[in-house]
């Protein structure tokens, strides 16, 4: 079982960036070893794909209203995954959330483990 932790949220004005991390509680797990993604849940709406990243850090795909905006990362030396937050919107809001799988995909079935999740508030 792995237990991810996101950290880096919080409130911003729109137009601000905001960095998220995600990482293990324990030592003995690798991020490296797991295709990772983040999703976004809003208040009254469905948990949707944000972002996805191979272990290799090689191949990374984005949901059409980040692209340009958001950018996914591994943190090898960290063993972190991070999503950088640019051009911040109002739309934006919403709990962020971390996960590890086996395959990469836009899909939240394919990923096995999830952090707890982080707020980001982003203010107009």
């Amino acid at each position: 079982q792995v237990q991810l932790v996101e950290s880096g949220g919080g409130l911003v004005q729109a137009g601000g960036s905001l960095r998220l991390s995600c990482a293990t509680s324990t030592r003995a797990d690798t991020l490296n070893t797991y295709n990772m993604g983040w999703f976004r849940q809003a208040p009254g709406k469905e948990r949707e794909f944000v972002a996805t990243i191979t272990r290799s850090g090689g191949i990374t795909d984005y949901a059409d209203s980040v692209k340009g905006r958001f950018t996914i990362s591994r943190g090898f030396a960290e063993n972190t995954v991070n999503l950088q937050m640019n051009s911040l919107k109002p739309e934006d809001t919403a709990v962020y959330y971390c996960a590890a799988g086996g395959s990469i995909s836009q899909v939240s079935w394919a990923y096995h483990y999830w952090g707890q999740g982080t707020q980001v508030t982003v203010s107009s």
